[in-house]
C-alpha cells in the first residue's frame, strides 16, 4: 500500500501539470476502450453476479452490482461528458486590485492523491477515475470484493486510455486486493493521500469516518423526504412521488418517508397507493394514513429515519408545511427533499428552511444525481457542510490558493 502511495503521489504532479487537451484525450480513449470491450465487461460482470447469488446478496446489493449494455453506455457518456466540461484546475477568480498596488486572487487546483472506497457498483469506477483525471487529481480506487471481476475489467480499459493519452498508469490504480487491511492502511497514509471518499453502507463510511487520519467527504445514508402540500397539483404529486420511489429502489437518493398534508389526504392517498401497490411497494404509515388505507402497515419511530434502500416507504400525515419542515430537518440525513406546491411562497419557504445537500420544488428526490446536475459523473454526494455539499463533481474535487501579482512592489 505504501509502494500505490508513492506511485500516486508522484503522478498526482504529472496529472496536475497535464494539459485540458491530454486529460480530455485519456478521457476519450477510455470511452472508446469502455465501448470496445463490452463483451468482457459483461463477462465479468456475469462472475461477480453469480458469485453474488451464491452468498445471497439481497436484490438492492445485486441491483447496483449489475452491469447492462445500457449502463455502460450511461459510463461512456458520462466519460465523454466530463471531457467536454470545463476544466477547474487554474482557473482564477476574485482579481482586484489592493491599495498597495498588488493584485490578489484564487486560483483552483488539485486536491492531490484521492482514496475512493466503494461497495457493490462497478460503474463508480469509472465515475471516479474520470471525475479525479479531469480535476488533475490521481485516484486509488478500492471496489467491494462482490465487483472485483468488474473493476479489474474497467480498469483494463482505464489503463489502455492513460497509455494512449501518454499519462502514467499510475494517475488512476485499481486495487486488486479487497480485504479490510488495504483499506485500513489506505486511510491512515496522511502523507499519501490527501482526501478519502468513501461510497458504500452506513456500516462502511461510519468506519471510514471513525478511523480516517486523513479528510473525508461522505454522506451516511440517504433518509429522502418529498411532501405533498394542500396546494399541490394531484396529476404532479402522483408522477412525482412514484418516480422518486420506485424508479430505482436501491440508491440513496430515493424516497423513503412521504408526508402528505392534512387537508389533501383523504384526496390523494386513493390515487397514490393503488400505484404503489402496483409496484410492490409496503406502506408503513402514521394513524391518519391507516385510517385512510386498511392495508397500511403501522409505522414505528424508527421508520421515520430507516433508508430502506427496498420497495418499503413510511409515510405521514402532517398539518401543513411547518410540521413537514419540523418532521424533515428532525429525521433527515441531509441529502435530498423535494415539495409539491403550486404555492410559491410556501416553496421558497421550503427551499430556505429544509437544511438539506438538495432541495427540490415539484421534482422528484431521483434527481440528486451527478450526471442529472450537469457534472457529467459524480465522485458521491456529501451531506457534510465542508468541504463540498451536495453531488461531488469537478469544482468539489479542487481546492483554491491564493495568488497574488505584483511589479516589484513591497510592503511599507
Amino acid at each position: 500500500m505504501r509502494n500505490l502511495g508513492v506511485q500516486a503521489r508522484h503522478a498526482s504532479r504529472e496529472i496536475a501539470r497535464a494539459s485540458t487537451g491530454q486529460k480530455n484525450a485519456a478521457l476519450i480513449a477510455i470511452a472508446e476502450a469502455i465501448d470496445a470491450s463490452r463483451a468482457s465487461l459483461l463477462a465479468a460482470n456475469a462472475e461477480d453476479l453469480k458469485a453474488g447469488r451464491a452468498k445471497q446478496l439481497d436484490a438492492a446489493l445485486l441491483d447496483r452490482l449489475e452491469l447492462t449494455d445500457a449502463r455502460i453506455d450511461g459510463m461512456i457518456e458520462g466519460l465523454r461528458q466530463v471531457a467536454t466540461l470545463d476544466d477547474p484546475v487554474g482557473a482564477v477568480s476574485d482579481l482586484k486590485f489592493r491599495p498597495s498596488g498588488i493584485q490578489v486572487g484564487r486560483m483552483r487546483v488539485p486536491l492531490g492523491v484521492i482514496g475512493i472506497i466503494y461497495e457493490s457498483r462497478p460503474n463508480v469506477t469509472c465515475e471516479a477515475a474520470s471525475l479525479c483525471l479531469k480535476s488533475g487529481n490521481a485516484t486509488i480506487l478500492r471496489g467491494g470484493s462482490e465487483a472485483l471481476h468488474s473493476n479489474q475489467a474497467i480498469a483494463a480499459c482505464i489503463a489502455t486510455g492513460l497509455e494512449q493519452a501518454g499519462l502514467s498508469k499510475h494517475v488512476v490504480q485499481v486495487l486488486d486486493r479487497t480485504d479490510r487491511d488495504a483499506v485500513g492502511h489506505l486511510i491512515t497514509m496522511p502523507d499519501y493521500v490527501d482526501v478519502i471518499v468513501p461510497r458504500g453502507g452506513k456500516g462502511l463510511i461510519e468506519r471510514i469516518s471513525r478511523d480516517a487520519r486523513v479528510p473525508v467527504i461522505k454522506h451516511l445514508d440517504g433518509n429522502c423526504h418529498l411532501y405533498i402540500d394542500d396546494e399541490a397539483d394531484f396529476d404532479k404529486a402522483v408522477k412525482v412521488a412514484v418516480n422518486a420511489k420506485t424508479q430505482r429502489y436501491g440508491t440513496c437518493c430515493t424516497l423513503e418517508s412521504l408526508l402528505i398534508a392534512e387537508a389533501v389526504a383523504a384526496e390523494i392517498v386513493p390515487k397514490l397507493f393503488p400505484v404503489y401497490k402496483e409496484h410492490g411497494v409496503e406502506i408503513r404509515g402514521c394513524e391518519q394514513t391507516r385510517a385512510l388505507d386498511a392495508d397500511v402497515v403501522p409505522a414505528t419511530e424508527l421508520d421515520w429515519e430507516t433508508e430502506y434502500l427496498a420497495p418499503i416507504l413510511s409515510v405521514k400525515v402532517v398539518a401543513g408545511l411547518d410540521e413537514a419542515i419540523e418532521h424533515i430537518n428532525r429525521y433527515s440525513s441531509q441529502h435530498t427533499e423535494s415539495i409539491i406546491t403550486e404555492n410559491y411562497s410556501k416553496a421558497q419557504r421550503f427551499l430556505r428552511e429544509v437544511d438539506s445537500s438538495s432541495v427540490m420544488i415539484n421534482a422528484s428526490t431521483r434527481f440528486a444525481d451527478g450526471f442529472e446536475y450537469g457534472l457529467g459523473a459524480e465522485i458521491g454526494i456529501s451531506t457534510d457542510k465542508l468541504h463540498a455539499r451536495g453531488p461531488v463533481g469537478l469544482e468539489g474535487l479542487t481546492s483554491q490558493k491564493y495568488i497574488v501579482l505584483g511589479d516589484g512592489h513591497i510592503r511599507q
